[in-house]
């Protein structure tokens, strides 16, 4: 079981970048997928979860309207893409997949703990 990011980089404030998460091992849609990220000296946070019973995805307040999930079942790859980038949103970007159809929460996001699979992350730096 594998996932890997990539797309990362370097943009100024206003940019997009799409970010890609390619997953071997397992098929992709029958899982909730995350996305989180980290910046430095924080904790890690949910970006974003895409519930495999329904295929709802679910943001946090700070990227939703500018950012947005989408996959493409043939390569088994989810994207985060991401539009009008904040110097906030700099961070190492994480996805993640759970084996388990988790408890859905008010926020739709789920917690770190209950993801199973962890990509390496990728970089995003957004300068001001």
């Amino acid at each position: 079981v594998q996932l890997v990011e990539s797309g990362g980089g370097l943009v100024q404030a206003g940019g997009s970048l799409r970010l890609s998460c390619a997953a071997s091992g397992f098929t992709v849609d029958d899982h909730d997928i995350g996305w989180f990220r980290q910046a430095p000296g924080k904790s890690r946070e949910g970006v974003s979860n895409t519930r495999s019973v329904d295929h709802s995805t679910y943001y946090a307040n700070s990227v939703k309207g500018r950012f947005t999930v989408s996959s493409d079942n043939a390569k088994n790859t989810v994207y985060l893409q991401m539009n009008d980038l904040k110097p906030e949103d700099t961070a190492v970007y994480y996805c993640a997949a759970s084996t388990t159809i988790g408890y859905l929460y008010s926020s739709g996001l789920r917690p770190v703990h209950e993801y199973d699979y962890w990509g390496q992350g990728t970089q995003v730096t957004v300068s001001s």
